[in-house]
């Protein structure tokens, strides 16, 4: 029941406040990609999206902001594209963080709030993506992280600045909510509430079939539901698949082809060894000289290095190539580790990330790859390349031929095609002429382009599996959405109007129930009284917080049992008209929280995020009704297009 209220005060927190600071927050993850992929949105502009008091909330901020909040959500949906991220209103989320940040930023700075150059340096030294593998600080991890992530430090810092200060001022407002103890015993004393009541059920199926309805009732109520009884458009769909079967012929990888692969990729074939390895690293060394000595005195490394507080999974470097390692490490670490023999530990040797100690763990050599083993990989490769060419260059032929006015039947003739066409069909690929039909499986992706054509179009290509199997789709007949003739559904009909005139009796004796029941007749007394036989209602009893869970859906019956007043009943209808519900309410048993101090905290606690997110929230406002604000919403809607298009 607590659900009524807003939930998670922190996170919301964070990001209506902290909109400025998010870097912080990402650069904590180093390798999500950052910024990297700002560049395909386009060139940044400078266009305002919002201003207050004379800062300019612009259109680059935004782009930063939408591509960092774009790659992390990519973290959890790695499918997620820009236009999908948009449409649900990210966007105008972020300028909205954004205007916010920037008014706190102004009223911050009125009152005296700052953070200190010291104060930034801590929060640096704090994230793990500036550390090297020992868990220190390291100012070359630190560069190469901004100049992976393209923001310059004096960026990061004033960014880490803004969010310190927003704390600040926002943390004594949303942690000053408090909830009188009084106030969380009586919700939560509601949320023990019992109550119990009857439930009867008024079937359809117990109203008989009625009168027969006439000929002339039967074509009245035709008219009045022709919606009802209307078929969707329909269409004969005309296309052509093609593929890598239509040009296999020319997607055959020649032996000349072959052997000039082979010797273009010489290296990949050639003899090469990885080793797996176990490095550990030291900030300074004379630790890792410290760390040497054990090792020559009898200790085994990983002893040694358990000893130095690194785990198994900290030193482990499996399936090490030379040049893999030296990206990982060095460039003379790799020697080093390279120059080893089996089961030998190396020398410290000095690194960018500090001095390096590796062993040898073992060993794996991998002989070189004559042509005739790699043959097939090699004709396959270049198969699947020749096949793309070749699909691509029919492609361009059959576009080229609908420019010239050519028709699917006339391209089918000349490229050798099969042409298929489908029955009268909806654009969900139903026949309802033939409701056993089943659309086949490369005619559903079609559909759409399909329906968007109109009579006499020329056709088009259309795609079924991306970038492998395509079509030509033109269109045949077309059948207007509309009813039926009468005389062909008659029986439907007349089926209809029999159930409806059911339901119609089955409510007008519902009715009657509720009526005597809250003139006093006891419901089942009421119920063996009804004009049809009906069975006796069941008894229910449950307590409010039952129907508070969110882990399971709550019949309708019993939920209506606690908004009914006592001694009263009420019709609620039956899923799928199979009827209605007579619900009463004879029996409140009031809640008693006194015994149950665990549940009273609970709901305090949640009180309290609720209230410490509403004062945030109405704080950020206060701050700007003091401001002047304006934002410029076509300026935003421009840019959404933008991002949206380059994304495309």
């Amino acid at each position: 029941m607590l659900s009524i209220f807003r939930r998670g005060i922190w996170s919301k927190i964070m990001l209506v406040i902290l909109a400025i600071g998010l870097f912080a927050i990402v650069i904590t993850g180093f390798g999500t990609g950052g910024m990297g992929g700002i560049g395909g949105f386009g060139g940044m502009g400078g266009t305002t999206l919002a201003s207050v008091d004379g800062e300019d909330v612009t259109e680059a901020e935004a782009r930063s902001q939408v591509q960092r909040q774009l790659d992390r959500a990519r973290q959890q949906q790695p499918e997620l594209d820009i236009a999908t991220f948009l449409g649900g209103g990210a966007l105008e989320e972020i300028v909205k963080q954004l205007t916010d940040a920037a008014a706190m930023r102004l009223f911050a700075a009125r009152q005296g709030l700052v953070a200190t150059r010291a104060m930034v340096d801590r929060e640096i030294l704090g994230i793990p993506g500036f550390q090297n593998l020992a868990g220190q600080f390291d100012d070359a991890v630190f560069r190469r992280a901004l100049t992976q992530e393209k923001i310059s430090e004096e960026e990061l810092r004033r960014e880490l600045a803004d969010s310190l200060v927003q704390r600040q001022l926002m943390l004594p407002v949303a942690s000053s909510s408090f909830v009188p103890r009084g106030l969380a015993i009586q919700y939560a004393s509601l949320l023990l509430e019992r109550r119990s009541g009857t439930v009867g059920i008024v079937p359809t199926e117990a109203m008989g079939a009625g009168v027969e309805p006439s000929s002339a009732e039967i074509a009245v109520f035709y008219r009045e539901n022709r919606a009802r009884y209307t078929v969707p458009e329909r269409r004969v769909v005309r296309y052509a698949p093609f593929g890598p079967a239509q040009v296999a012929q020319a997607s055959q990888a020649t032996e000349a082809e072959i052997a000039d692969l082979y010797r273009s990729e010489a290296a990949t074939f050639a003899a090469r060894e990885t080793r797996n390895l176990s490095q550990v690293v030291f900030p300074d060394e004379a630790a890792a000289r410290a760390f040497a000595a054990k090792i020559a005195t009898g200790t085994s490394f990983a002893a040694a290095a358990s000893q130095a507080g690194f785990a198994p999974a900290d030193t482990a470097r499996p399936d090490q190539t030379r040049d893999g390692f030296a990206r990982l490490s060095s460039a003379a670490v790799a020697a080093a580790a390279f120059s080893a023999a089996q089961g030998t530990v190396t020398a410290p040797v000095r690194s960018p990330l500090g001095w390096s100690i590796v062993r040898v763990d073992g060993i794996t050599k991998i002989p070189a790859r004559p042509l005739a083993a790699v043959r097939g990989e090699l004709a396959a490769r270049i198969g699947a390349d020749k096949s793309r060419n070749a699909l691509a260059d029919l492609a361009t032929r059959i576009d080229r031929a609908i420019s010239d006015g050519s028709s699917i039947e006339e391209i089918v003739q000349a490229e050798r095609l099969t042409l298929v066409e489908s029955p009268l069909v909806t654009a969900a690929g139903a026949d309802p002429a033939n409701l056993a039909y089943r659309a086949p499986p490369e005619l559903m992706p079609l559909l759409e382009g399909a329906f968007d054509m109109e009579e006499g179009d020329d056709p088009a290509v259309e795609s079924i599996v991306p970038d492998q199997v395509f079509a030509l789709v033109g269109v045949g007949r077309v059948i207007a959405a509309a009813p039926p003739p009468l005389a062909e559904i008659a029986a439907r009909v007349k089926g209809d109007l029999i159930a409806r005139r059911a339901a119609e009796r089955a409510r007008a004796v519902a009715s009657a129930l509720v009526a005597r029941i809250n003139a006093g007749t006891a419901p089942a007394a009421a119920f063996a009284g009804a004009d049809v036989p009906l069975s006796a209602p069941q008894r229910i009893t449950a307590a409010r917080r039952d129907i508070a869970r969110q882990d399971r859906p709550v019949p309708p019956p019993l939920a209506m049992l606690f908004s009914l007043p006592r001694g009263k009943a009420r019709l609620l209808p039956a899923p799928q008209g199979s009827g209605w519900f007579v619900v009463h309410l004879d029996e409140v048993v009031p809640g008693d929280a006194a015994r149950e101090p665990a549940m009273i905290d609970a709901i305090r606690s949640e009180f309290a995020r609720v209230l410490g997110d509403e004062y945030a929230r109405q704080f950020t406002v206060a701050l700007q009704g003091g401001m002047e604000v304006e934002r410029n919403p076509e300026a935003v809607t421009g840019l959404r297009n933008q991002l949206s298009g380059g994304a495309q």
